[in-house]
């Protein structure tokens, strides 16, 4: 017997003040052999996340390298885009909506176009959250839509993303517009909530839409605020997005 597991079981006898019966000695090599396997196994995939991070680390250096310092993981959504969760055609009795300036420059602002190689191509990145799926590229764009899946090595020209981000632009505004319905909606509240959108492909089910559909404008600000977890954790760049989502939208 291992000396560590005769320190157990020699424990566990002075307690007993008894020697063992067969199937408590059984009993305890089971409990004793599950509990190794556990700990192994959870020392296994730590080391897969670490080597994911790791891995997430050195790309990340690298782009730094590629954009002259500029590091993309650190203003891309962490919660990214997810196009075609439902896809909506504007009423035919409402004019389509766009979104302003002030929603894209945020939105861009947030996303960057990552990441630019020295060849003036743009290839897709790991998700900064997992450092696998989904794979990104451009203005956050995310799995399939205009010019096709977007995977570890997908690579598109500058006016492949412009056109990304305008098609997805104008798809995720008749979204919105779906689901605030006829609520009195000002531009800034509007280009908000796009961006919000964008970022979450939640307009449908956050309550913040809600709140906006009743009128309560103070309490749907208030929601954004709550989107800032993504991997099971708080991210300084989501804190700082929904921020500068809430501020805009309160006009």
């Amino acid at each position: 017997m291992p000396e560590s597991r005769k320190h157990i079981f020699d424990t566990i006898r002075q307690f007993m003040k008894r020697g063992f019966r067969q199937s408590e000695v059984e009993a305890i090599d089971k409990a004793i052999d599950d509990a190794v396997d556990q700990a192994l196994a959870k020392a296994a995939l730590n080391t897969g996340a670490q080597r994911a991070r790791s891995q997430t680390d050195d790309l990340v250096r690298e782009i730094a390298s590629d954009r002259g310092g500029f590091v993309p993981l650190d203003r891309v959504p962490c919660v990214p885009s997810v196009p075609h969760i439902r896809r909506t055609e504007p009423s035919s009795s409402r004019s389509p909506r766009r979104i302003g300036a002030a929603g894209i420059a945020l939105i861009k602002r947030f996303e960057g176009c990552a990441r630019l190689r020295r060849d003036g191509l743009i290839a897709a990145y790991p998700d900064p959250a997992t450092g696998v799926q989904p794979w990104t590229i451009g203005w956050g764009a995310t799995r399939g839509g205009l010019h096709g899946h977007v995977g570890p090595d997908t690579l598109w020209t500058q006016v492949q993303c412009d056109e990304r981000l305008e098609d997805d632009l104008r798809r995720y505004a008749a979204e919105v517009q779906d689901a605030i319905s006829d609520a009195p909606t000002s531009p800034a509240q509007f280009d908000a909530m796009v961006s919000f959108h964008y970022n979450t492909g939640a307009i449908h089910r956050a309550t913040l839409t809600r709140k906006h559909r009743a009128g309560d404008h103070a309490g749907a600000a208030a929601e954004f605020v709550r989107w800032n977890n993504a991997g099971g954790r708080v991210l300084k760049g989501l804190v700082r997005r929904r921020a500068e989502e809430a501020e805009l939208y309160r006009g």
